[in-house]
């Protein structure tokens, strides 16, 4: 186990240094290793609750003495609920809870990050929404029903009983903490009476039973871009929870689900269809009014495509959802051999056999020119 490290080593103080001395420190050394200046730098989070832990001893003339006479062993017996987190020292120090605090200002946070300046929202919720194949080929709206608690209008989230409002905790005096004392160690807990709220309800709202909110089932509508694909979410911003008054509302996030097509498969923004042709078509060339998502359309067959080969129909996929122009269709041909001839078929392929005796496919003579060139080897 690593040993810890002196606390007024870690500020860089001496023992005899003033409360404003160890206050400057503390807030040059948490702004240096903050772990939101710091991303992904174990080391600066390690900095930054060793400086927190150090300041909130030594800033308390209490702690501090029992340190000064017995060191860290005369601060083991309170564990780790005897501390605070060092966020919430450090938002004691610069200030939190709404905007425009002195680490907002210093890093640029817009409210949602680790620092300071954080701003509370509601809770985010989820749903799915269910699209057939072709319809993310162009903007579409659905109607949505969601589930939600939202504060309750009968009591405006105060869980209180009309005319009333909640009393001060007797137990913790409004504190919501209670503290216990064993000698010279002390142990701060969450009030269990109050739940750590400072207050109780005596007489709650009989609407939602004393909670503050209710659970409401809203019909939303919600625009989907084109060219979404399955498992997208959606933002919907201030469709979520908010459970206290002047709280903005979480967001709404919709997963998109796709349904399977029977024809088509989606490749990025590209629509695959596998497409079976006859041995005619394929060698003689022909066209073909194939399916596309965008209805039906001319595919042009070459003469001499060959079985798995990939034709494409420029422009026939799905939109771009960033907007950066369409996907094709991709048509993977398969070149169909008949099972069952009439006879009058069986002649005219055997004389066309005896033709390609004559005149042989350039990829049917290279190969057994190989064969032919690898067996003489072998026998010399």
């Amino acid at each position: 186990m690593t040993e810890k490290r002196d606390y007024y080593e870690v500020l860089g103080v001496e023992r005899n240094a003033s409360s404003d001395d160890i206050k400057s420190s503390y807030r040059k050394l948490a702004l240096k290793s903050h772990p939101d200046k710091n991303p992904g730098d174990a080391e600066a989070e390690v900095k930054f609750k060793e400086a927190a832990e150090a300041y909130e001893v030594l800033s308390n003339s209490e702690k501090r003495g029992i340190y000064d006479r017995y060191g860290h062993a005369g601060l083991s017996g309170r564990g780790g609920s005897g501390f605070s987190s060092a966020e919430d020292i450090f938002s004691a120090i610069f200030g939190g809870g709404g905007g425009g605090s002195i680490f907002e200002d210093l890093f640029g946070l817009g409210g949602g990050g680790r620092g300071g300046g954080r701003a509370r929202r509601g809770n985010h919720i989820r749903c799915t929404v269910d699209m057939e194949f072709a319809e993310p080929a162009q903007t579409s709206a659905k109607t949505i029903k969601v589930k939600r608690r939202e504060i309750c209008e009968t009591c405006e989230g105060s869980a209180c009983k009309k005319g009333t409002s909640p009393q001060v905790c007797q137990h913790c005096n409004g504190t919501g903490t209670m503290q216990q004392s064993h000698g010279f160690f002390s142990l701060r807990t969450t009030c269990s009476y109050c739940g750590g709220r400072g207050s109780v309800i005596t007489d709650p709202c009989k609407t939602c039973q004393g909670t503050g909110n209710k659970v409401v089932e809203r019909e939303l509508e919600i625009k989907i871009p084109a060219g979404v694909e399955d498992g997208i979410q959606i933002r919907i911003p201030g469709e979520g929870e908010s459970l206290e008054a002047g709280v903005p509302r979480g967001d709404l996030y919709c997963e998109i689900r796709v349904k399977d097509h029977p024809l088509f498969a989606r490749h990025n923004d590209s629509v695959v269809l596998q497409l079976p042709i006859t041995f005619t078509q394929a060698a003689l060339g022909a066209k073909i009014e194939i399916p596309t998502i965008h209805g039906m359309s001319k595919l042009n067959v070459p003469p001499g495509t060959q079985n798995g080969e990939i034709l494409r129909l420029p422009g026939k996929g799905f939109p771009n959802v960033r907007g950066r122009g369409k996907g094709d269709q991709l048509i993977e041909v398969i070149v169909e051999v008949p099972k069952k001839l009439t006879k009058e078929q069986r002649r005219l392929l055997q004389e066309f056999a005896k033709t390609e005796e004559e005149n042989k496919s350039p990829g049917l003579k290279t190969f057994w020119e190989k064969v032919s060139e690898l067996f003489s080897s072998e026998e010399k």
